[in-house]
């Protein structure tokens, strides 16, 4: 059998490490090596860490000094030597057929990417109707999903929902110092990749808004996205146009900009007036480029026409569109 290395990365979570562990050692693939890195927790942690070492020689726990989600990975892949790589989050768990269905995907197609659905569970977790199919992407499929955040594919910014070839991975580092570190990692993975296949099963279940947790604080929501998530999104443009994906560096462009402007009415709802303010000046900053961007011949008519009202004002697009739910959404919903 093929080896499959899983990282956890674990940061104080007692409360919750061994139900994640717990489903990781139900897995129906047996073959799996399994990289526990303790990042310097004080509380339980590092305890049951220990514990579980015991019970299953599959798992290796590496003790290290605090430096964030990012370094606890890199020093996990450091330590992999499976064929294939996967992560699970320690607040999280997995469905016990989680790696044999994706590990049975990679092997039976020509892919060195597999990609599942989730489950949130805990307070304001979303709902959603999965197909069951098993769907082949060609790469450039899987990137107009991941773009275009296309619902029919949950092709999103985690790499807890993903299963990798080793070959593909281990040259990727997580960026240190930030959080939404995956976004430059799965874009990584997703533009070099030879193809993927879509699992539209909820193999993994994601535990939203854990108490304590970075997305639990309005303030911590603003840094999260204004010092972290927002400058990634930029550098995937970037990264796009380094590796000569002009087309998709064009459309992801727009949905960055389209993303941010329901990041403004967000912001203008949880009334973060200071972080709506700033997000406001990011997009308005070069007026010229984004009215350029969003003439092109693929942006929706409604879009072109709220982000125009955007940089005109700000706060008539909020207004706007408040009027727009409160009537039309109101309406169709009846």
């Amino acid at each position: 059998m093929d080896l499959i290395s899983i990282i956890v990365p674990a940061y104080n979570i007692e409360n919750y490490i061994a139900r994640c562990l717990d489903s990781i050692l139900a897995q129906t693939y047996t073959e799996l090596q399994i990289i526990i890195v303790d990042d310097g927790s004080t509380d339980g942690t590092p305890q049951i860490c220990d514990e579980y070492v015991t019970k299953d020689s599959r798992i290796k726990v590496i003790h290290k000094k605090n430096g964030g989600v990012s370094t606890a990975r890199n020093a996990g892949l450091k330590e992999a030597t499976g064929k294939y790589i996967g992560y699970v989050d320690p607040d999280d768990y997995i469905e016990p057929d989680m790696y044999e269905r994706m590990h049975r995907a990679m092997i039976n197609n020509p892919v060195d990417l597999v990609i599942c659905s989730y489950s949130q569970m805990g307070p304001g977790a979303e709902k959603y109707n999965f197909s069951g199919k098993e769907i082949l992407l060609s790469k450039e499929e899987a990137l107009d999903a991941y773009i275009c955040d296309n619902r029919d594919f949950h092709i999103f910014n985690s790499v807890w929902s993903k299963f990798y070839a080793r070959e593909l991975v281990e040259n990727i580092k997580f960026t240190v110092g930030h959080d939404s570190e995956d976004i430059l990692y799965t874009t990584e993975a997703l533009a070099n990749c030879k193809g993927c296949v879509f699992i539209d099963i909820p193999l993994y279940n994601y535990q939203v808004a854990r108490e304590g947790s970075i997305m639990n604080s309005f303030r911590k929501l603003a840094d999260r996205r204004l010092n972290d998530e927002i400058p990634f999104l930029f550098e995937q443009i970037d990264y796009f146009r380094v590796k000569g994906l002009e087309a998709e560096a064009q459309k992801d462009e727009y949905h960055v900009y389209r993303r941010l402007g329901f990041y403004y009415i967000d912001f203008r709802k949880r009334k973060m007036k200071d972080a709506a303010k700033k997000l406001a000046g990011i997009v308005r900053k070069d007026k010229k480029q984004v009215r350029d961007i969003f003439d092109r011949e693929f942006v929706k008519a409604g879009d072109r026409k709220r982000m125009k009202m955007f940089l005109f004002s700000p706060g008539l697009y909020y207004h706007v569109n408040n009027l727009y739910e409160k009537t039309i959404l109101k309406i169709r919903s009846k």
